[in-house]
């Protein structure tokens, strides 16, 4: 049933007489609220109607939709209640500026609770599809006859890196919590060879998140509860890469996993042709050699320290390569702790690169010919843009998802991860400048270039996505050919005539 009703979202109703209306909540980063609103506009284009749950500041910030999606996409602004420890105005993780903020933001968004409850009961929608910090919603919708979806803008890798639901929510009452070595190595749970483990530095993050914060529980506690009670999983994944994951995913949950696809964004060809940032950064690109410059972009959300900062710009100057590098902080640091970069490096690297401090189109830039590979932080969304144009990746990962994503990747060889400390995470200029040269211009990276652009045939290829979009996993020709049940079911099933079964 869920199967079903999860296809009717992504195909339309071929009768045309049911139109489906979703919820989408996303939680409260830029980062999950892009995919949602990614996916709402591909959901809408199938006929059905879409209520867009955030807070009020955080959908004025939202690019504008297509006039095509005005009638079939509503923006429901709920405010986010105001908290002792978390500032005014901030309405979303861009807005932070220390970790301790982040967890009173989910304390927040607890809040929205009541608002989010009175609008269900006044909508009554077919669908709700929720991130994972509304763990509370579940009962809400199942008492009100919602039928839910726990959406992942996450990969497979990491949802399967954390274990079953029961897994996540024993965290928050454990007497004996997860370990750091626990993180060191695959999990006992994944029956094929994987490079998906975490550093020691990174471990600690995935120790801290299975413990109970202000909020009153944990961040895995959260995502358990949320899996626990949906009746489907949408992932952002493909069966053409690393596709045995959203099956070990099924196994884990045991309900329905459907992938949407990698959702490869659409590079506007117009939208930004009289913006006068654009106009600046495209004149200095168009002086560049095809496939020379290193693009840097760590994610909106990283917090990076000073001495981090300091250790790039310097490993960037050693490369030698021309380099374009958003460096941006959060808008609330402001005067408090401005940008600073190591004394005479901007006009040191005068001729070789630009830093940018403000906002910077990165589709636009990523797709210019100048550009010839990505030094990024491996957020999932930034990996598939890089991706999508066949840029190997220079990768230096901080939290989250992003040590699994750049394990993966290099063992797959479309990029390098820069050399760190395994206990404090700290990394030198000379291991950035030398990882960007290997990339970049090195022999040794030259089988590295071609892979990435291998990529171009999954990531890139935007028609293959959206058609798989919402389909369910294949089925492996070989997986169960030993299994004892299906031996012994497929020989009765070989003794009937052909067509004349119905599976119930």
């Amino acid at each position: 049933m869920e199967t079903q009703l999860v296809k009717s979202i992504a195909n339309g109703d071929e009768s045309n007489t049911k139109k489906l209306h979703i919820v989408m909540f996303p939680w409260l980063a830029f980062g999950h609220i892009i995919p949602f609103l990614e996916l709402s506009k591909f959901i809408a284009g199938k006929g059905h109607k879409i209520s867009f749950i955030s807070t009020p500041r955080n959908i004025d910030r939202l690019p504008k939709i297509p006039s095509e999606f005005s009638n079939s996409i509503t923006f429901v602004k709920i405010p986010l209640p105001k908290i002792d420890g978390l500032p005014k105005d901030v309405e979303a993780t861009i807005d932070i500026i220390t970790s301790e903020e982040m967890t009173y933001l989910k304390k927040a968004m607890d809040g929205m609770e009541k608002d989010v409850t009175n609008f269900l009961e006044k909508n009554s929608p077919d669908w709700i599809i929720q991130d994972f910090a509304q763990y509370w919603l579940a009962p809400i919708s199942k008492r009100l006859g919602i039928s839910r979806i726990f959406y992942s803008i996450i990969n497979a890798w990491f949802l399967s890196f954390l274990g079953s639901f029961e897994n996540m929510i024993n965290t928050n009452n454990c007497t004996s919590p997860p370990k750091l070595e626990d993180f060191l190595v695959p999990p006992r749970w994944v029956p094929f060879e994987t490079k998906a483990t975490y550093r020691l530095h990174e471990a600690r993050w995935v120790v801290e998140s299975s413990q109970k914060n202000v909020s009153g529980v944990s961040d895995m506690y959260r995502n358990g509860v949320t899996i626990e009670g949906a009746n489907a999983i949408i992932i952002r994944h493909c069966n053409e890469f690393e596709g045995q994951w959203l099956k070990l995913l099924e196994d884990l949950h045991h309900m329905p996993v459907l992938p949407t696809g990698l959702m490869p964004p659409i590079v506007e060809s117009s939208s930004d042709e009289k913006n006068e940032s654009w106009i600046s950064i495209k004149e200095w690109l168009d002086e560049k050699p095809k496939g020379s410059v290193v693009y840097v972009a760590l994610g909106s959300e990283v917090m990076v320290s000073q001495s981090e900062i300091n250790e790039l710009a310097r490993g960037l100057e050693l490369s030698g390569s021309p380099f374009f590098w958003v460096l941006r902080k959060s808008s609330r640091l402001g005067n408090i702790n401005p940008i600073v970069l190591p004394g005479g490096f901007e006009d040191r690297t005068k001729g070789q690169g630009i830093v940018w401090k403000s906002w910077a189109p990165q589709m636009k830039i990523l797709s210019h010919k100048s550009v010839g590979g990505f030094l990024t932080h491996c957020g999932w969304s930034s990996t598939i843009e890089g991706l999508m144009f066949g840029h190997p990746l220079i990768m230096l990962p901080f939290l989250v998802d992003q040590g699994l994503n750049a394990r993966i990747l290099e063992d797959k060889g479309v990029g390098v991860e820069v050399p760190r400390n395994e206990e404090n995470g700290s990394y030198t200029s000379n291991s950035v400048a030398n990882s960007v040269k290997l990339v970049m211009v090195g022999n040794d990276g030259k089988l590295i270039r071609e892979k990435a652009k291998e990529m171009r045939a999954i990531f890139g290829n935007k028609e293959l996505q959206d058609n798989m979009g919402l389909m369910p996993p294949v089925v492996e020709s070989n997986i169960d050919e030993k299994n004892e049940s299906w031996l012994s079911i497929k020989e009765w099933l070989d003794e009937e005539p052909k067509g004349s079964m119905v599976y119930i």
